[in-house]
């Protein structure tokens, strides 16, 4: 199995260095998938792709490339569900993981803060990103790219065994 890579949703993501800085640690392919906009970077190990402008052609373009113990950064919970299923380890922009277990519910919530939105009875403020939510990302990916990458090696060994 080949070590995992780490597909950002890239459009307005907060925690791109933090991205890059695991990886690098890692020695693991970061991919920002966005609509446009990013600097290129002179690292082979950093990949950019531009997609459409349509709605979710990025969210598209993640769940055909991404496979299972790859890892995705997305606030998009839909983007989430999608790649939840894939088998992917899925976290938000604060580190907070989505599985399978709580996938259900962030759906959920969502469908509840929208209709909530849509009959005016919520503005639909999100809290402000914080230097702790940060950190927690950080930590969160680290964590989750080290099992990963260990999963990915295991499995190579028995292959080879």
């Amino acid at each position: 199995m080949p070590d995992p890579i780490i597909y950002v949703d890239a459009d307005a993501c907060p925690v791109k260095a933090e991205a890059e800085k695991v990886a690098d640690r890692l020695g693991l392919v970061v991919v920002f998938v966005s609509n446009g906009g990013l600097r290129p970077s002179r690292d082979p190990m950093i990949r950019h792709v531009v997609v459409s402008k349509s709605a979710d052609a990025a969210d598209d373009w993640i769940v055909e490339n991404a496979k299972p113990n790859d890892i995705v950064v997305t606030a998009d919970i839909p983007l989430a569900a999608r790649t939840v299923a894939l088998g992917a380890h899925v976290l938000g922009m604060t580190g907070k993981p989505f599985t399978h277990e709580t996938i259900g519910m962030a759906v959920a919530m969502r469908d509840l803060k929208q209709h909530l939105r849509e009959t005016g009875e919520s503005k639909g403020y999100n809290a402000g990103f914080t230097p702790q939510d940060r950190s927690r990302f950080l930590g969160a990916l680290d964590q989750t790219a080290r099992k990963a990458k260990a999963s990915a090696e295991s499995a190579a060994k028995d292959v080879a065994g």
